[in-house]
């Protein structure tokens, strides 16, 4: 740092040794930096950035920065630059739409700065030389574990080290557990980064102990709230449910490593995750129940999830929910719900959720004839969490600790702040404590100072409102089910009944029906769905009596949605921060601003999470002055306290890994990528020496090139095609994705889009617009690397005959036929991944002559057109906009320069739909928004 000198001094936020250690080490040498969560990446790397902003003249580009990352870094960055007086300091520049023209990103670029653009603005600009790698000083790239060989952030990675060999590159993640993953991953991801050194600061690194532990300490207190009983059963159920589940994904024979499919991983939030990665190479020959039984497992670990964090009510609504959306689909005959809602335990989470709201249930055995027989026994119970109550007790300490032992002033405020884990759990919480010292039934005997806080006054409220919205749920519910009754039946004329028995089997068979009798199919529906003990309308009728508003609801005030802010002067002001109780959301690096900016005193953790104990760590040792109590609050014995532990753990194992890994790795000297640097390898690649038919010896010291459509930059094939040598030119093109030579032309479709550009008529539009342009149009159809490359899902075909359509031409292999035969002259490339396609483009230019970029790009305008027109606008809303029925390609560019969003098209009239895309279409799009559920 001696050739600073000169410059103002630059006043740096790192008070900790760690942190001063690892930004010097950053200063003098490129590295990947991995950081144990919570001890203050983005400080780092803010502090890193000040001391380039500070000198001037300097471009630096962040890659991988989300927008609220871009937010704080600005900011921070902003503040930096007051605080050292850097007259040269410019601060952050975003470079994160479409809508920013050429030639401001241009001048942008020219002045220099520190800039974060995202990646697919970033390899565009930088293939195009609109940003030269040249005069870039460096990148500072985030969240690095993210980055694979194919992904685009490694492409840019690669065109920067390229033509730039000076510039510095520094990678940061603080997340090792994707680094521990397959052969040799860390060699693997610094290969992918062009760096050599890695650099690992795990919480046990000795200067980072030495930093948190050797100051004043947090003072910690940890509260071990016990479950209620019905918690514990419905625990335990669905962990049986779990269980139940993944053995029978061992039976299923799939042939994968089984060693990780285990009750303990399944608590891990990815583990569904990693279980659907594993399968996906076969999950065209895995059975739908498989299929199915990797789905549950998502659905039990939200139910899990759900009982720690939701209050009873809404968990019982939950439940609800699940029931229905677990309905068979239309036209399914057979029995297809998910296994572990046969199961005993399943019946548990049910009965248990419900009689954790209230008690009382029909009569054990027969059905009485009338419902009179049934006493309206129903009564409120609503459970409230464990939770809640200790909380109230907290708080209460905590405000006889500030009267009774006033602290000495400190630079901390008396705030309380209560960290959760969502934004439904802090207004959950905000409900709980502002009424929890009113009680919905008054009673005089007792005094207002004896009585406990108490949820009963919300949770009346909730149980009210889930009564009415199981009434309109059940109308829903009606509806859906007779609108699939209606397909089920449709698709039982068409299928296979040419005596028109209308899905029944023939007059002498019925007797054969699964209970003996031909009324056996009305005690239970033909799919074998699940149906519940459903309460009388007396018993709701009389719960619902029960919970009535009272006098003292009605004196609570409404929930203010929407305020307008008139006559603010007079009505707001300022909070005092010694009163103040704050209720966030974790929401990673940005809780380091949280506490920074409330200075809370007292901090009650209501869900534990190992990254803000540590930011609390962090904190009270970058501050002396500042004292703080933390109170730990975890569900004794569950699965939330089985979770953290296991969070630790896996990040310790993973640093361990990454330590020997790092011990054993072998150093890389190359990093120039794969283009050929010798002038005369570069002539030998493209030498032509196949002279048979009377051909002569061509050579060209040019490198091969391909035009690509800008918003092809989303997929992997770029980058492949660059790392095989050829020269990318990215322009908007009208026509086509690519162009290889001046008479190829390719339409890229991956199977997805290839089905949905058949639903909308798109691919016939753009096939015609290709035969008219080019003498060799071709399709390709592209598969995923990890993925079967097949198009018939050739497992479990009695399912899929049972809801497949009787009409053959809506079959996705019939279009591609039907394709062919309109249009004899297209041609067809199966690839099963983006590696072959780019070989594939290999070939179709080898001695084919090189394409004009500007020909490519005025293929398929009109006169006076621009082809950066579209460009100025999202490109997914539009996606989402031609799936609309009526909606045109035609008709598409109307509505998107009328109309400002697709909210705002949902809110159009029929008559301002009709003068913008014509009667029919606007008639199309109007019913499409506004069909309701009610109907039939």
């Amino acid at each position: 740092m001696t050739g600073e000198q000169r410059n103002p001094p630059v006043k740096l936020s790192l008070p900790l040794e760690y942190q001063q250690d690892l930004f010097n080490e950053l200063r003098s040498e490129d590295e990947l930096v991995l950081l144990a969560r919570g001890l203050g990446l983005l400080r780092i790397v803010i502090n890193l950035l000040h001391t380039f902003d500070a000198a001037g003249s300097n471009l630096i580009v962040v890659v991988g920065a989300d927008e609220r990352e871009n937010g704080w870094i600005g900011e921070a960055l902003a503040e930096h630059a007051a605080v050292s007086k850097s007259s040269m300091a410019r601060g952050l520049s975003q470079v994160n739409t479409d809508a920013m023209s050429v030639g401001t990103r241009e001048k942008m670029y020219a002045q220099g700065g520190i800039f974060s653009i995202t990646s697919r603005i970033l390899v565009v600009d930088l293939l195009s030389k609109l940003l030269n790698p040249e005069t870039v000083t460096g990148l500072i790239v985030l969240h690095s574990e993210r980055i694979v060989a194919t992904s685009i952030e490694a492409f840019i990675i690669r065109i920067f080290r390229q033509t730039n060999k000076q510039g510095f590159l520094k990678a940061f993640s603080d997340n090792p557990e994707p680094f521990t993953t397959g052969f040799s991953p860390l060699a693997s991801m610094m290969r992918n980064l062009f760096l050599r050194k890695p650099s690992l600061w795990p919480r046990f690194h000795v200067t980072v102990a030495k930093s948190l532990e050797g100051r004043k300490k947090a003072e910690v207190i940890e509260l071990e709230v016990p479950m209620t009983d019905g918690m514990k059963d419905i625990q335990n159920a669905i962990l049986e449910s779990v269980e139940v589940s993944i053995g029978e994904l061992r039976k299923a024979d799939t042939g994968l490593e089984l060693d990780d499919w285990t009750l303990d991983s399944a608590l891990h939030k990815s583990f569904d995750v990693i279980i659907r990665r594993q399968l996906d190479p076969i999950w065209h020959r895995v059975s739908f129940r498989t299929r199915q039984i990797v789905n549950d497992l998502t659905v039990l670990r939200g139910i899990l999830h759900a009982l720690l964090t939701y209050d009873a009510v809404s968990f019982n609504k939950y439940m609800d929910t699940i029931l229905a959306a677990h309905q068979p689909p239309p036209g399914s005959t057979r029995q297809n719900q998910s296994p572990w809602l046969f199961l005993d335990a399943a019946n548990t989470i049910f009965e248990t959720a419900k009689q954790r709201v209230y008690s009382g249930k029909p009569a054990e055995g027969e059905a009485p004839a009338s419902s009179d027989a049934f006493p309206d026994s129903l009564r409120p119970v609503l459970e409230e969490q464990p939770k809640w109550s200790l909380l109230a007790e907290v708080l209460e300490e905590i405000e006889q600790d500030n009267y009774l032992n006033p602290v000495p002033r400190d630079d901390s405020n008396s705030t309380i702040l209560i960290m959760c884990s969502d934004q439904g759990t802090c207004r959950q919480l905000r409900e709980y404590l502002q009424n929890m010292h009113v009680h919905p039934t008054e009673d005089s005997q007792e005094d207002d100072s004896q009585r406990k806080p108490s949820a009963m006054l919300m949770m009346r409220r909730k149980l009210r409102n889930y009564l009415n919205w199981k009434k309109n749920f059940a109308l829903v519910s009606a509806s859906l089910f007779a609108e699939n009754q209606k397909v089920l039946d449709g698709f039982t004329d068409q299928r296979g009944n040419p005596n028109g028995y209308r899905g029944k089997g023939p007059p002498n068979k019925r007797r054969r029906i699964r209970g003996g009798a031909a009324s056996a199919g009305a005690g239970r529906p033909v799919n074998g769905s699940l149906q519940l003990a459903e309460d009388k309308e007396s018993q709701v009728a009389s719960l619902m009596a029960d919970i009535q508003p009272t006098d003292v609801d009605a004196m609570q005030k409404d929930e203010i949605e929407v305020d307008s802010l008139d006559d603010m002067e007079d009505f707001f002001e300022l909070y005092d921060m010694n009163d103040l109780l704050v209720i966030h959301p974790y929401d990673g690096d940005m809780d380091e601003h949280v506490l920074e900016e409330v200075r809370p005193r007292y901090v009650i953790m209501y869900e534990p999470d190992a990254a803000f104990i540590r930011r609390v760590e962090v904190y009270r040792s970058s501050h002396e002055d500042r004292n703080i109590r933390v109170y730990f609050m975890y569900y004794g014995g569950s699965v939330e306290e089985q979770r953290y532990l296991s969070a630790v753990r896996k990040e310790k194992d993973a640093f361990t890994r990454l330590i020997k890994e790092k011990g054993n790795m072998a150093l890389t000297f190359s990093h120039e990528g794969a283009a050929p640097t010798d002038p005369q390898e570069r002539f030998l690649r493209t030498v032509n020496t196949r002279i048979a038919g009377g051909g002569r010896l061509a050579a060209t010291a040019e490198p091969p090139r391909v035009v690509v459509d800008v918003r092809e930059f989303r997929s992997s094939l770029p980058s492949l095609l660059h790392g095989r040598s050829m020269v990318v030119i990215p322009c908007m093109l009208t026509v086509g994705d690519y162009v290889l030579t001046p008479t190829i032309c390719i339409e890229r479709k991956s199977v997805r889009d290839l089905i949905s550009s058949f639903k909308n008529g798109r691919l016939f539009n753009q096939a015609e617009t290709m035969l008219q342009h080019y003498k060799h149009p071709m399709l390709l159809i592209e598969f995923d690397q990890n993925k079967s490359f097949t198009l018939d899902p050739f497992a479990d075909h009695s399912f899929e005959k049972s809801i497949k359509s009787a009409d053959d031409s809506k079959d996705l292999q019939s279009k591609i036929v039907l394709l062919t035969i309109a249009f004899p002259r297209l041609k067809i490339i199966w690839s099963s991944s983006p590696y072959q396609t780019a070989e594939i483009f290999e070939e179709l230019k080898n001695k084919q002559d090189e394409p004009d970029p500007v020909r490519a790009v005025q293929i398929g305008l009109g006169m006076g057109e621009d082809p950066y027109e579209q460009q100025s606008f999202n490109t997914i809303p539009q996606d989402m906009l031609r799936a609309v029925p009526g909606v045109t390609a035609k008709n598409m560019m109307r509505l998107i320069l009328e109309v400002r969003d697709l909210r705002e098209v949902s809110n159009l009239g029929e008559a301002q739909l009709d003068e913008m895309v014509g009667k029919e279409a606007g008639r199309q799009v109007y019913r499409f928004f506004n069909r309701s559920v009610f109907e039939e």
